[in-house]
């Protein structure tokens, strides 16, 4: 099975589809390795707003989803192309731009799973966690290929098309390391629950040695990792389990308590589950009364 199918990572507004962002599933031969491609569907004009309503308006949560992305920013007034790699963030922050004019901007990312981004790159993983770089350090041909087309591009779906392409090209199965794949499968299987020591040990290998190649390969560490993995099963469950049940999460995810379990959680979301849900399930009220 692959991991895909038993790991489903969320951000902190996963139902939103709107003119400023919206998701879409990869083709088939690339679902072990992308979660989606996202971006604005087409170029929006960015609107100018005073100071007060645009801290309320612009201000995203971005909490920790264990993937990493290439982002490509096209700026059609200026003529440019700004083009990043973000390796995986361990941290929650408020994300928003702030502008002084008017631009028209159109946005495009793909988002690669922990395990996966690896296997498209020209360079390791190591200190890309919560960093951001130039995509050419890192995926220089990416870059290259799709920045090439992107003014020219009619709409999205033709875009995605062209760029699954030239992903399936660079795409590096050689690149995969059975440690690393045999890990981050024992990690899902555990649900993150599982303790650095715990997984050494059932890898037969020391903790030194592991972190080495989790460095290298998915740039955390592997007691990062973990952690970050209960936390989105555990941020899973809240949003599509029934009356979700902070006791039942607490057993469910090994948790010392509940009071522990709420620290946790509002560590990697900086607001508490309540609030959470309220910030997520806005954006299905939204499409609900587009419906």
């Amino acid at each position: 099975m692959e991991f895909y199918q038993i790991y489903n990572p969320l951000t902190a507004h996963p139902f939103e589809c709107s003119q400023n962002y919206m998701e879409f599933i990869p083709c088939h031969a690339l679902k072990p390795y992308i979660k989606c491609f996202w971006g604005t569907p087409k170029p929006i004009v960015s609107k100018v707003e005073n100071a007060e309503n645009q801290e309320n308006s612009t201000r995203e949560i971005i909490t920790p989803d264990t993937c990493m992305d290439i982002i490509f920013r096209v700026n059609f007034t200026e003529n440019r192309i700004q083009s990043s790699f973000c390796g995986i963030d361990d941290r929650t922050f408020s994300g928003g731009s702030k502008n002084d004019k008017e631009e028209v901007i159109f946005t495009f990312g793909i988002r690669f799973y922990a395990w996966s981004g690896i296997l498209f790159a020209e360079e390791s993983m190591r200190n890309t966690r919560n960093q951001f770089f130039d995509a050419g350090y890192h995926f220089d041909k990416i870059k290259r290929k799709i920045e090439a087309m992107l003014f020219d591009v009619k709409d999205m779906e033709e875009l995605i098309a062209v760029s699954e392409k030239i992903l399936l090209e660079q795409l590096k199965e050689s690149r995969k390391n059975s440690l690393v794949t045999e890990a981050v499968g024992i990690i899902l299987a555990n649900k993150g629950r599982l303790q650095a020591e715990q997984l050494s040990k059932e890898l037969h290998i020391s903790n030194r040695q592991l972190e080495r190649v989790f460095q290298e390969y998915i740039g955390i560490s592997p007691k990062s990792l973990s952690a970050m993995v209960r936390y989105q099963y555990l941020w899973n469950d809240i949003l599509f389990t029934p009356q979700f049940n902070i006791l039942d999460g607490v057993h469910k995810y090994g948790y010392t308590d509940q009071s522990h379990l709420l620290r946790d959680f509002k560590k990697f979301h900086s607001i508490n589950i309540a609030e959470a849900k309220r910030y997520a399930m806005k954006d299905v009220a939204f499409l609900q009364d587009k419906i």
